[in-house]
């Protein structure tokens, strides 16, 4: 994995500051999210990033370092698990996972990969032809709160939303002590932030929006709603219009050809309710066999199956393209493992 080193300075923090009251948007104290756009040098390039490492100072959470790097809290803490959250402590190194594989499919309006908890917003050309990928953390549905999959569009924007309360959601509040008005209202108490963007699907009761509690981007933690951080929704509301397609898919592993390395990116898999859970070894094996096809590839699937068992969203080189005829039978015996 190539790696860059950042000292975590003041010069940095008060980088943050200045962003945080610049973004007025941003509902909370926390430092403002840094946008991650890259330029597609070619339409099909699969790879954008880079990972970082970095060094903590003693006021750093990774919860603040996950928001200024783009990337939600079980993200990062999940590739740094022995890195207490709240107190990492001064001069801890820390790994940031950066680099992404695109996802699969027509790369045009906005994809939303629920086990990666990530949002993949795909401009129109620019007039010289050139083309970037903007991508973000989100929260995705939780418990019985089913986020759905498929191709559905955007409906309307609001800026400012009302939040009616479900009945069910309601309810839900009320058992648990914190019952809910019938209607709230724009401001700091709205779980919709300051910008939502209605989906066609489920009626028109599915919103990708803002929060009034960005610790819980990357959580499964929403009613079914793709949610981002207010500096987020901020700068995609403007890019995003009426009738954009909207592609919500569930794809654990992702695999890339690049200068005849195969690349393997391993997330995990939600379920039906958007909840994670523990990966199926083999499962997610098959799922790389499938992914690579009739390519012909000698895979390392001792290392192939560490990666996929962690899961943890960061990049590995698990095989070279091969010659057919200096190939054994190899992984099967690797796999019975």
């Amino acid at each position: 994995m190539e790696s860059s080193k950042y000292r975590i300075n003041w010069a940095r923090r008060l980088r943050y500051a200045t962003a945080a009251l610049l973004a007025c948007l941003a509902l909370g104290a926390a430092p403002g999210a840094r946008a991650t756009e890259y330029t597609l040098s070619k339409p099909d390039d699969p790879v954008v990033g880079e990972d970082l490492t970095v060094m903590t100072v003693y006021e750093d959470t990774l919860y603040d370092l996950a928001r200024a790097y783009s990337l939600g809290s079980e993200e990062l803490i999940r590739v740094n698990p022995k890195v207490d959250p709240w107190l990492p402590g001064a001069g801890t190194m820390l790994v940031v996972p950066g680099r992404h594989i695109l996802p699969p499919g027509p790369r045009e309006g906005i994809v939303v990969n629920l086990p990666e908890h990530r949002l993949y917003f795909y401009p129109k050309p620019k007039r010289d032809g050139s083309r970037v990928v903007i991508t973000y953390p989100v929260s995705i549905g939780k418990m019985d709160w089913r986020t759905p999959l498929g191709l559905t569009h955007v409906t309307q924007k609001q800026k400012n939303p009302i939040w009616y309360p479900p009945e069910s959601v309601r309810k839900e509040h009320a058992a648990a002590g914190d019952p809910l008005p019938a209607v709230v209202p724009s401001g700091p108490n709205n779980p919709l932030g300051l910008f939502a963007m209605r989906l066609a699907a489920g009626n028109g009761t599915y919103l990708i929006h803002g929060t009034n509690n960005p610790i819980a981007v990357g959580m499964p933690v929403t009613h079914g709603c793709i949610r981002m951080y207010p500096d987020d929704v901020a700068e995609l509301f403007p890019q995003v219009a009426v009738g954009t397609p909207v592609r919500l898919i569930n794809v654990p592993v992702k695999v890339a050809w690049v200068n005849g390395e195969l690349l393997l990116e391993a997330h995990p898999p939600v379920d039906a309710e958007g909840q994670s859970f523990e990966p199926n070894l083999d499962q997610f094996s098959q799922l790389l066999q499938t992914e690579v096809g009739d390519s012909t590839v000698a895979i390392n699937w001792d290392y192939a199956r560490e990666v996929l068992q962690k899961a943890d969203g960061v990049i590995a080189t698990v095989g070279v393209e091969a010659d057919p005829s200096a190939l054994s039978a190899g992984p099967v015996a690797d796999q019975d493992k």
